[in-house]
């Protein structure tokens, strides 16, 4: 979630007024309180652009720390994805990776139905790249490997 709003953050500088508020879902408590924290090893930093690193993380005893800029954009909340959705508000983007693996085809069936419906029109579904969805699913189009697109 993180990676996502600095990759908003940086695409949209130019364009104020974008509103790139981010929720992250977890099923566990201790996965949303530790991700709140935003408190990583260093090394886990490798994969980040240099000035990313320098301008939103600061070393501390124990990692390195998240910038409360970038946290604060960030809203955490546990949430079971075998449940209805709780959303009353559409989302541009989804991110389910390396999820689905885990669940039934029924099951999967089931969820990305309801991600198609937590869509706004043109909204966008990231899938993980071992993870696929039939390409004629109702509603979403193919636009290439883990990406998928609702329609209009």
């Amino acid at each position: 979630a993180y990676t996502a709003v600095m990759v908003m953050k940086e695409y949209f500088a130019l364009c104020p007024g974008w509103d790139y508020r981010t929720l992250a879902t977890d099923l566990s408590t201790r996965a949303l309180q530790s991700a709140a924290r935003g408190v990583y090893p260093e090394e886990s930093l490798a994969g980040l652009p240099p000035q990313w690193r320098h301008r939103y993380f600061r070393r501390q005893s124990g990692g390195c720390a998240l910038s409360d800029e970038i946290r604060r954009e960030v809203i955490f909340r546990q949430l079971n994805l075998m449940e209805p959705f709780p959303f009353h508000t559409p989302f541009d983007l989804i991110f389910c990776r390396n999820v689905m693996i885990y669940f039934s085809q029924e099951a999967r069936d089931s969820l990305v139905a309801r991600f198609r419906d937590a869509l706004k029109p043109g909204g966008y579904l990231f899938i993980g790249h071992s993870e696929t969805i039939p390409h004629n699913a109702t509603g979403l189009r193919y636009i290439e490997p883990s990406i998928y697109q609702k329609g209009p």
